[in-house]
């Protein structure tokens, strides 16, 4: 079904964007800062109203028929290729925007009391409508083309917004740092896209098929209607690179590109660092939209990923090991945000183990649940900085809970939340994740589904552990802000923790209560079928997108007493939230060493020498950037040192030397012009002249002088002629 109306969704964020870029320091000069944050909210706003709309459109219309677009113009139009600038909402894109367009107007929101009395305030809302914009082109895309802008759209507006205060070489090279790691994902992405189209191409040939609309298409739903034919689906596969079947080279290669995006290991070390940017940048970007990006793509592109159990088990094994991996080093950090990045790696972990075991619908659940309680708990530390004047380190923090009520109040339910207390959202969305990890059967590794469960679980008890350490250590006992050093640097504006700490203003606090309503309920549109309590809205609402995926390489394995299974495995996922609550309230809830000494707390704790070499080395992120430098960074300096040698003193000497030799060379041409060619020239000249000079003396006009010439040669000539003769 047609619908003029989704064009206007990305386009309400770019007028906005266009806007304040191009008039925002004027206005903002003139007017100060309302008419720069009016336009920038109301902007995400309509587009929030107008997925709406046509969401409910959407629900209206019959299940095999719920799709609407809407093209803007054709892009490329050769011969068998045809590319539009289009937009389509499904029932996958429609959870999509809504949470993008949601969360992203409660962050701008937020800005407004975060931001204010920033010196490049209109700049600020300016990114972050680009932001909006090209997440909303990526995720509204009903092609590769579009999603590819979107893609690096957000790569650029990242960039941005993580360097934002440029000023500050360290939240400068950050923002370096995300775009040069994504540009290694984006590489693997890019190939990967010209291989798919390619391989398209040539398998559509072999199969023998008539040519029924476009011979390389990159239209989703074109796509997904050919995944869905087993002859086609053979005929891709039979196609090689290298040895290797393109159905699991591609797959590979476009995975590269979500790692990058969506941050797993090795390629996630950009994000923690992207806590350079204030933190509704961090909120905007770790909550509701660029993280999301890789999930989203492998979800939209599933039929594309489920032919190749090889590539699920690669995905599935890299989301469990990134999600332990970053939840170990969570467990000891002291930045408040740092904590929540690390957070936010694992969680993302979790979503790749569900769309690598092939429950994308469980994917996007946690997407879902995750966007809301991620976004409160970073809009909340946001609000707890605020009130510490900008401090971060949560060990000069405690008693927040008496001084910011509404924000503690906020914070404990987003902590509930992530943990996977029973019965907030992340207790339905995780528990479905790690039950699919356990009982899908693959194909390519029988036992491979346990490790990645096992994995998964140990992730859970750390994330309930590293949760409550945050909360305990920020919000209960005494205040510490009098411990802070005098000559440390805080945030933006260099306050520091010695002034009055009071609670946030209401538009930073209201956008928490919206998103503690929707982290508290929102799991229940997806709640498991062993409750019987309600129908899963979600997966039902998912299933015509994933249904053809289902048919390859992916199903619950048969056993016996599923539900039994079923119903053990959660209990056993309560019992390590538990674990993790009730150790991180006996080491942190009103700890009297925290009151001592804030900077001891970890050697007094930690008397055993294996427990403080371990927390070392979680301490320093497992030397991961260090082993990054040595091995990577440091290697391509030298590497460029010698090129810049190599250039300055052997391309450059060469150039030289070529000069010196064309100067003498010339020199001697120089010479030769001027004192041969030249030389003969003026000799020629020189003896014409002086021949005409004397020759013209003859010229006397006198009869006399004519008569003895003639005379004389004629005797000349007789004598000549006798001597000849």
């Amino acid at each position: 079904m047609k619908s003029n109306l989704l064009y206007l969704i990305p386009l309400m964020p770019l007028l906005g964007a266009i806007w304040n870029g191009f008039f925002g320091y004027s206005i903002h000069k003139k007017s100060g800062e309302k008419p720069i944050h009016t336009v920038a909210i109301m902007m995400p706003i309509i587009s929030f109203v107008i997925a709406v709309i046509a969401f409910f459109t959407l629900t209206g219309l019959d299940v095999e028929k719920r799709l609407l677009t809407s093209k803007v113009f054709t892009m490329i139009n050769i011969q068998y290729v045809h590319i539009e600038m289009a937009f389509a909402l499904d029932q996958l894109s429609a959870i999509m925007v809504l949470i993008v367009t949601g969360v992203g107007s409660l962050i701008h929101i937020y800005a407004v009391g975060y931001m204010h009395g920033d010196k490049s305030y209109w700049r600020f809302f300016a990114y972050l409508n680009i932001f909006l914009f090209a997440m909303l082109l990526l995720v509204l895309g009903d092609n590769l083309i579009v999603m590819f802008f979107g893609w690096e759209g957000v790569g650029f507006a990242s960039f941005a917004l993580i360097g934002f205060w440029y000023e500050d070489y360290s939240k400068a090279s950050a923002g370096m740092k995300a775009f040069v790691v994504n540009r290694i994902g984006d590489f693997g992405f890019l190939v990967g896209f010209f291989l798919l189209f390619w391989g398209l191409s040539g398998a559509w040939d072999a199969s023998g098929y008539h040519l029924i609309k476009s011979v390389s298409t990159v239209n989703f739903q074109e796509l997904g209607k050919l995944f869905t034919d087993p002859v086609f689906v053979e005929a891709f596969k039979a196609k090689q690179v290298l040895g290797i079947s393109i159905a699991t080279v591609i797959p590979l290669l476009l995975f590269v590109g979500a790692m990058g995006k969506s941050a797993q290991f090795p390629l996630y070390v950009w994000l923690p660092d992207a806590m350079a940017g204030p933190t509704p940048v961090s909120a905007l970007i770790h909550a509701a939209t660029m993280v999301t990006s890789g999930v989203y793509m492998i979800s939209r592109l599933n039929f594309l990923f489920s032919i190749s159990p090889w590539v699920m088990v690669v995905i599935s094994g890299i989301g469990a090991f990134t999600a332990l991996f970053a939840a170990s080093i969570a467990l000891v950090q002291r930045d408040i945000k740092g904590v929540l990045a690390y957070s936010t790696v694992s969680q993302l972990g979790y979503m790749f183990i569900a769309v690598g075991t092939g429950a994308y619908w469980a994917g996007i659940f946690h997407l879902m649940t995750h966007a809301f309680f991620k976004a409160l708990l970073f809009m909340g530390a946001g609000s707890v900085i605020m009130g510490m004047h900008h401090e971060q380190d949560m060990f000069y923090m405690g008693g927040i809970k008496k001084l910011m009520p509404k924000t503690h109040n906020a914070m404990w339910v987003a902590t509930m939340a992530i943990t996977g207390v029973p019965f907030f959202s992340a207790f339905f969305s995780k528990d479905e994740i790690l039950w699919k990890a356990f009982a899908t059967e693959n194909l390519a590794i029988s036992w491979w589904p346990y490790l990645v469960w096992g994995m998964g679980a140990l992730a859970a008890l750390f994330t309930s552990f590293y949760m409550w350490r945050q909360y305990y250590i920020t919000f209960s006992g005494e205040n510490r802000a009098d411990r802070i050093p005098a000559t440390e640097g805080h945030g933006h504006d260099d306050h520091h923790g010695h002034h009055e700490i009071k609670e946030s203003p209401k538009s930073v606090t209201i956008p928490l209560m919206v998103l503690a309503f929707l982290s508290a309920f929102a799991g229940y549109l997806g709640m498991p079928k062993l409750f019987h309590a309600l129908p899963n809205f979600l997966e039902h609402w998912l299933e015509p997108i994933f249904e053809h995926s289902m048919k390859h390489n992916i199903h619950l394995r048969h056993m016996s007493h599923e539900h039994a299974w079923e119903w053990g495995l959660m209990a056993f996922s309560i019992s390590l939230v538990a674990i993790g609550w009730l150790t991180a309230r006996k080491f942190y809830r009103n700890n009297p060493l925290l009151e001592d000494d804030p900077n001891n707390i970890p050697a007094r704790l930690l008397k055993n020498p294996a427990l403080a070499f371990m927390h070392e080395v979680l301490y320093n992120k497992w030397f991961v950037d260090e082993i990054y430098f040595a091995l990577f960074i440091n290697n391509l300096l030298r590497l460029n040192n010698f090129l810049s040698w190599f250039d300055g003193k052997v391309v450059d000497g060469i150039v030289n030397l070529s000069s010196w030799v064309v100067r003498i060379i010339a020199f001697f041409y120089g010479a030769i012009d001027k004192y041969i060619v030249d030389g003969l020239v003026r000799g020629v000249s020189f003896t014409t002249i002086f021949t005409g000079n004397k020759v013209t003396k003859l010229q006397t006009g006198r009869l006399q002088t004519y008569v003895v010439g003639l005379s004389a040669g004629l005797v000349l000539i007789m004598i000549v002629r006798y001597i000849l003769l």
